[in-house]
């Protein structure tokens, strides 16, 4: 299957999918968007929840909870029941609603009439629908006497879906995934064990809880809600309007220019005053919060010297700002914020010894939490011989900056092909950032330090490159707004217990252009060897400079190379120049890692087809490199290659922009 993406839009706060349409709920405008739907008009602002699309019309509840049905089937669109109603459902061309009193009604091309009891929830497909008691059992209506199969009539459920003449739904005893209405399922309803019937949610949504074993299933800090006891997927009626005002008595006296002068002169006086009083308040607000927020222990005696130490103690005024105004905004309100004296205890004062490697901003250190979690633990430094050149004040600014870029992006990015970011510590003159551990270290370890590596095959190789191409599409393509990595290369791609590849290392990230016909214009910055050439010349940042450090990266993973080392003679040399004129004239096997086994006939295509990928990846003007999606999918024929033998061909790794 070929998989295309459809929208491109702002985040949807709903999304439902009928036979052919999709339709969802836009976040920050409550306007509703429809695709794959030639001809629809769509009224923005009559649907602003519980979406259910049809094969011809899309229907949903209003503000009011007032039913709302728009499109070219009449016989739904032309009958909406009037009143206020909980829950409404479609099926392929008949629609039905729950009122607040758990009654189902049905209209459009529908059979089987209504179903009689009381309901909190239902699911349509066609000609024939299911819907859920109060207790959990299901009751099924329909043409030719649809209804549930016998050994489900006791069993009680969480969730229903329907599509066409197929029903599922999710047991409440073991999370099971049972469907009927087909023949292939009745003989054995049992489809999944142990499911979970919702996406992963902030916890602030979640009023009642997590479902149980959420955590197998969600990153952290998310969880999947639990209904509510007794009113499982329930809303109550929408409170009663208020009456209209009582008529005037002087409804029909005129103003004349004396009072229209006071009603002037007073709300203008009104208006400076709140304003002057609201000026008063906000300041009062943030002088107490920003005296309080980093509150670190009790003072110093001493005469004279206290006010120095709680001043020499406090971090720079613009970190406390930032940060504080990250977390107000709810960005990383899922981290754990760790003390001090926990992470000097479980790093044994960051002692060499624990200490793994090194990261944009500061050392990188390994440890175990007394809950068992092992993490990587990264504390910024600041000395005469760090990466940021210039006096210690642009030192710690510039420290101060990667360490909340990588709190700033890691808490809102969420993608399996990311490192995942645990909590934070922000104490004094210390920033330090907790991770997941990633057990089998860094790519550029095993490409260049250890002699012996599970990575000594090309399928593995190609399945991490696939991996971490992942991560960066999810940051071009769906962070919203799109983020530029900035330092992608073999040391930033880390791998887990499993060998799943993950991007990390956002210090120098940058959020992007929302085209790919915009550039930043800033200073160049990155690692010397991955930097784009155009962005370190013209100072022009695309995400096609990431993709340029992606293609450096594939390089070193095909010829084993790094990105700049010195030939036999001692030259430094770029593995660009040594690798991609090679591969440019389809001798691709003359620089191949000789540590890893010849590729097989079956494999050598794939390879030479990531050869090529690459050398695509490289090209000097950026216009002329693939999209991180096209690089995903190029690579995705290419693993596939490892194991058939399909038709590879160069031109179709050739950017379309």
């Amino acid at each position: 299957m070929t998989y295309k993406r459809i929208y491109r839009g702002p985040a949807l706060r709903e999304l439902h999918s009928g036979n052919s349409h999709i339709c969802g709920i836009v976040n920050e405008s409550n306007s509703l968007q429809c695709w794959q739907w030639q001809d629809f008009n769509i009224n923005p602002n009559v649907i602003s929840s519980n979406l259910a699309v049809g094969e011809n019309f899309v229907c949903g509840l209003s503000n009011l909870r007032r039913v709302q049905c728009l499109g070219s089937d009449t016989n739904v669109t032309s009958n909406v029941p009037e009143g206020n109603f909980s829950r409404v459902g479609a099926g392929l061309r008949h629609a039905c609603v729950v009122s607040f009193n758990g009654s189902v009604l049905c209209w459009g091309d529908s059979e089987g009439g209504n179903p009689q009891g009381e309901f909190t929830s239902l699911a349509l497909g066609e000609n024939r629908g299911c819907a859920i008691r109060p207790n959990g059992t299901v009751i099924c209506w329909g043409e030719s006497g649809f209804n549930l199969p016998e050994s489900l009539r006791n069993e009680s459920f969480i969730a229903l879906q329907a599509k066409r003449r197929v029903f599922c739904g999710v047991a409440t005893s073991n999370y099971s995934l049972f469907c009927w209405g087909d023949e292939g399922f009745d003989s054995n309803p049992l489809v999944l064990n142990d499911v979970v019937p919702g996406p992963c949610r902030n916890r602030n949504e979640c009023d009642c809880g997590p479902f149980p074993n959420y955590v197998e299933y969600c990153a952290q800090g998310l969880m999947i809600c639990q209904a509510c006891p007794n009113q499982p997927n329930r809303i109550s009626p929408p409170p009663p309007l208020p009456p209209p005002p009582p008529p005037s008595r002087q409804s029909g006296r005129k103003w004349d220019s004396r009072m229209v002068a006071f009603m002037v002169v007073g709300c203008v006086g009104s208006f400076s005053l709140l304003l002057l009083l609201c000026a008063f308040l906000f300041s009062r607000y943030f002088k107490i919060r920003d005296s309080r927020i980093h509150d670190s222990g009790r003072l110093e005696e001493g005469s004279g010297s206290s006010q120095q130490s709680v001043q020499t103690a406090q971090p720079p005024p613009t970190l406390q700002k930032k940060l504080s105004h990250l977390i107000s905004m709810g960005n990383g309100g899922h981290l754990e914020e760790f003390s001090l004296e926990v992470l000097l205890q479980v790093t044994e004062n960051f002692s060499e010894e624990n200490k793994i490697g090194n990261g944009s901003f500061g050392s990188v250190y390994h440890a175990t939490l007394d809950d068992g979690r092992r993490v990587a633990i990264k504390r910024a430094e600041i000395s005469a011989s760090s990466s940021y050149a210039g006096p210690t004040k642009r030192g710690q600014e510039d420290t101060d900056n990667a360490f909340l870029n990588e709190l700033e992006f890691l808490s809102r990015l969420n993608h399996k092909n990311l490192v995942r970011l645990l909590g934070y510590c922000e104490d004094c003159n210390e920033r330090v950032l907790v991770y997941e551990y990633m057990e089998n270290g860094t790519l550029f370890d095993h490409l260049h330090k250890l002699q012996c590596s599970p990575l000594m095959s090309w399928g593995g190789r190609i399945k991490v490159a696939l991996d971490a191409a992942r991560g960066i599409e999810y940051l071009h393509e769906y962070a919203v707004p799109r983020v530029i990595h900035r330092d992608i290369k073999s040391s930033n791609i880390l791998l887990d217990a499993t060998w799943t590849a993950k991007v990390s290392d956002f210090g120098l990230s940058l959020l992007g252009p929302q085209d790919d016909e915009s550039h930043l214009s800033l200073r160049a910055a990155g690692t010397m060897g991955y930097m784009d050439p155009e962005y370190y010349r013209l100072q022009l940042l695309t995400t096609k400079s990431d993709v340029y450090s992606f293609g450096i990266v594939l390089l070193e993973l095909l010829s084993g190379c790094k990105a700049i080392q010195k030939n036999e003679n001692g030259v430094p040399r770029n593995v660009v120049d040594y690798v991609v004129p090679r591969i440019i004239q389809d001798e691709v096997h003359r620089v191949l890692d000789k540590r890893v086994p010849p590729p097989t006939p079956v494999e050598i295509e794939a390879v030479a087809y990531v050869g090529y990928l690459a050398a695509d990846c490289v090209m000097p003007e950026g216009k002329d490199r693939p999209t991180m999606s096209e690089v995903v999918n190029s690579l995705d024929r290419a693993l596939e290659a490892c194991l058939a033998l399909p038709v590879l061909s160069r031109s179709t790794t050739t950017s379309s922009t």
